[in-house]
């Protein structure tokens, strides 16, 4: 049995690989796949819709709000959010926490002023008091991501910056916690973390910001023409979006957004749990009042790790079926990402795994 802890492409729920499985070659009766639908026959419509209207149900969205299934990933998005945001005033504001946050601010340079809230810091391991940020009142809005897969660093409040747009990166925490969507003006979510396979992007917007697009956007990326076709201008990831409405099922049926969420928490818990009562042996560099429920990140021996201790669990993880918990290149060490496919066993595998390897190294 293998236990994929991957940062993403992440794991998907086995019940519902089983189904694509099942329907691969015949999707819903059609007699073909989805894989060789037309994006614009009513079998896909279907497909297409239904996606929708689940994740509407599963976040309660407000009407005035579009839901937009877009390409490009979050790396897209940094993109499409300046050309679509940022021309009502010419800046914006960037929450930088993380790796992902600095990438979003960088692309989006290119389309106007940023502004960074927050000083340049050598490591991120904290996300500052709202009251350190050093807000530019001419903002179009505020960028922050919520969940910083690399460094394993997570937003425990909802930034409050008043009348000026909240946009969000959510691609490695959605669907894992509630929230209200009306607190945000825009978020995004690649799907490849929590909700399906790589080449799915979600986008839910306020529809107060469609239609202020730069002259230069292009047509994939314009929220305005992609809402106006019902994210049909130009081919979508049919396969994925299939997939994607599977895994938003499967979340329903196992206890919603809700069920997600204590599932979360139980599961980080049992990691940082061991990492804390183990006297320094497991080092985890981020603030506990922001260690990320999703990605946990940890060196072993030291904070600076022990490169032959952490190549030895490696090993012995991988011989017990537990792949892909090497960390980011950027920063070493070990990542065990848990999301919500993981299950809580898997889970407890893994930190029954850690507790053995402690004792057996501890002197």
């Amino acid at each position: 049995m293998v236990i994929n802890f991957a940062a993403g492409p992440a794991k998907l729920p086995e019940e519902v690989l089983q189904e694509v499985q099942k329907n691969l070659i015949n999707c819903n009766g059609s007699g073909i796949s989805v894989m060789e639908m037309s994006h614009r026959s009513s079998n896909y419509a279907k497909i297409h819709d239904a996606a929708i209207a689940d994740l509407r149900k599963l976040l309660c969205i407000p009407n005035n709000y579009k839901v937009l299934f877009m390409q490009g990933g979050g790396t897209g998005q940094f993109a499409a959010v300046a050309m679509n945001l940022i021309g009502r005033t010419g800046t914006a504001d960037y929450v930088i926490t993380g790796s992902w946050s600095a990438k979003a601010a960088e692309e989006a340079a290119q389309y106007g002023k940023v502004n960074a809230v927050l000083p340049k810091f050598d490591k991120y391991t904290n996300v500052p008091r709202q009251s350190e940020w050093k807000l530019d009142p001419n903002a179009s809005y505020v960028y922050f991501c919520d969940n910083e897969t690399v460094e394993g660093v997570e937003f425990d409040f909802i930034p409050d910056v008043g009348d000026v747009p909240l946009v969000c990166d959510m691609s490695s925490n959605f669907l894992s916690r509630d929230f209200l969507v009306s607190r945000y003006s825009l978020i995004f979510a690649g799907a490849q973390k929590n909700i399906g396979p790589a080449g799915v992007t979600i986008i839910i917007v306020n529809e107060r910001l469609i239609g202020h697009h730069l002259k230069e956007t292009p047509s994939v990326l314009n929220f305005q023409l992609m809402d106006k076709h019902n994210s049909l201008l130009n081919t979508p990831p049919t396969f994925g979006i299939y997939v994607m409405g599977l895994v938003l099922q499967w979340i329903k049926r196992n206890g919603g957004v809700y069920g997600m969420s204590e599932k979360a928490k139980a599961k980080s818990k049992l990691i940082y749990n061991i990492i804390n009562e183990s006297n320094g042996f497991f080092y985890c560099p981020v603030e506990p009042r922001v260690r990320s429920r999703m990605n946990v990140p940890f060196r072993i021996g030291s904070a600076a790790g022990n490169d032959a201790l952490e190549k030895e669990f490696l090993a012995e993880a991988e011989a017990e079926g537990m792949i892909q918990l090497k960390g980011h290149r950027s920063v070493g060490g070990i990542r065990a990402s848990l999301y919500n496919a993981v299950t809580l066993d898997e889970t407890q595998q893994l930190a029954k795994l850690m507790q053995a390897f402690y004792e057996k190294n501890k002197n």
